[in-house]
């Protein structure tokens, strides 16, 4: 009956295109596709009966509490106009010069992605605050369309991300189970600071890229970026590190002590947050009735994580009754090229989920599928979760589906057109897949540091 899993699969595509929510369309055809199963004897009710397990086990997952904590910290610090104080700064210091206003929207929204992980509100935020300027300072739209999708899905592999935190989570369990399938029941555990860790070289190296082109354009297409005027002021230097220094500093604090092993990512995250909202008070952007927009803000988001982790968990239950991940393995393992051809294939399945899936469902629903596969064929399980997260990104800013393009077009003027949102992130897509390449011929971007600091 391995057949009913890829068509209750394609099912639940269909449902999610039709505009049902996430959480229950997973679990509702999921419970659907067991029911009709045990009506006609096809599927074991003992795979139900271990879903509540499965929601304790949720219930007590110390690494998915940083999820609530990031939120929080990423919302207040959105609240708190850090993203409007670093764009001004940055933009009177780099906008004299050609395609400088671009390369200060890439190192914000490098710096928000470090400190807010959540790709829709850095995506909308730099849409507001950055496209009309850019507009008006004669931009051309591809270019300043392209450059703020780019910039807003940093959030995607640059850390403390929300997408590493869940990863990291996933990808440790099924490590876990490779290791014991291969007879090893003493593992060595994937944490979601070695994920951390393995993705900062290569989100750096994603943010050196885009500056690259950046300046290319400016130097070859020239009237795509022109300079802003010259302001007769100096650089007022003082407000310049007031915007800058404390978001830098939370962020290494955060990072810092997740990486040199000094805390857990939920204890990091739980810093970040104080954190977070001592720099909101600081800059008397924090009141009672901001601190419950914050609050009930958290809540929606980690609420929606939560219940989709919870449809997820039953789908995956039942896709697993019906012998679905054994009809996968089979099929990644007889593939002609080995390990290769099973992580193009793998990859270009989740490239192409990234279009009609947001990044939780695929990290909820199709790395507890794919990933104790790839990790027994002997994949590093830190080079894959960073390929996934630079994979990710890929679909979000792929037209004509990708999520980061409907953000923009949200909240961009009815002057710039949809077509010039799609033109414009074609070359922000190939840096990617150049990024994608990279990484994927030299692991070692992903898996030095790691071994460097946490062994």
């Amino acid at each position: 009956m391995e057949w009913v899993s890829i068509v209750m699969f394609g099912a639940a595509i269909l449902v999610l295109l039709a505009g049902y929510p996430v959480a229950f369309s997973l679990g509702g055809v999921a419970l659907i596709f067991a029911l009709v199963g045990m009506a006609g004897g096809s599927f074991d009710a003992a795979f139900l009966q271990t879903m509540p397990n499965r929601l304790f086990g949720i219930m007590n997952n110390q690494t998915l509490l940083a999820v609530p904590l990031f939120v929080f910290m990423g919302v207040t610090l959105e609240r708190a106009k850090i993203a409007e104080n670093l764009l001004e700064n940055l933009s009177a210091l780099f906008g004299s010069l050609r395609g400088g206003l671009g390369i200060s929207v890439t190192i914000v929204g490098m710096l928000l992605a470090a400190s807010t992980g959540i790709v829709g509100a850095t995506v909308v935020t730099m849409g507001l605050l950055s496209l009309p300027t850019m507009l008006r300072r004669g931009y051309s739209p591809k270019i300043a369309t392209g450059t703020i999708c780019a910039a807003g899905t940093l959030g995607q592999i640059i850390p403390p991300s929300i997408v590493l935190v869940l990863l990291g989570d996933q990808l440790s369990a099924a490590y876990s189970r490779a290791q014991t399938s291969m007879g090893n029941f003493s593992p060595d555990t994937v944490s979601v600071g070695d994920l951390f860790a393995g993705a900062l070289i290569p989100g750096l190296l994603l943010v050196l890229l885009y500056i690259a082109f950046l300046v290319s354009v400016a130097i070859f297409k020239p009237e795509a970026m022109p300079p802003a005027p010259r302001d007769t002021g100096r650089t007022d230097w003082i407000a310049l590190l007031v915007a800058l220094v404390p978001p830098l500093l939370l962020i290494l604090a955060v990072l810092g002590s997740i990486i040199g092993g000094i805390a857990t990512p939920t204890e990091a995250a739980s810093v970040g947050a104080v954190g977070a909202l001592l720099l909101a008070s600081l800059r008397r952007a924090l009141n009672l009735q901001r601190l419950r927009e914050i609050m009930r803000s958290t809540i929606r988001v980690t609420s929606m994580v939560f219940l989709i982790l919870i449809g997820a968990s039953l789908f995956s239950l039942v896709f697993r009754g019906y012998g679905g991940d054994r009809l996968v393995q089979d099929l990644l393992t007889n593939l002609p090229g080995g390990v290769f051809a099973a992580m193009v294939a793998v990859m270009l399945l989740m490239f192409l989920l990234g279009f009609v899936l947001d990044f939780i469902e695929i990290t909820f629903v199709v790395v507890p599928i794919v990933g104790p596969i790839l990790l027994t064929m002997g994949v590093d399980p830190v080079w894959l979760g960073v390929m996934i997260a630079i994979n990710l990104q890929t679909s979000f800013l792929t037209p004509p589906f990708g999520f980061a393009l409907f953000y923009l077009r949200g909240v961009a003027p009815d002057s710039v057109a949809t077509g010039d949102i799609y033109r414009g992130v074609i070359p922000f897509v190939l840096i990617q897949i150049v990024a994608l390449a990279i990484v994927a011929a030299w692991p070692a971007l992903a898996t030095w540091l790691p071994e460097l600091l946490l062994g």
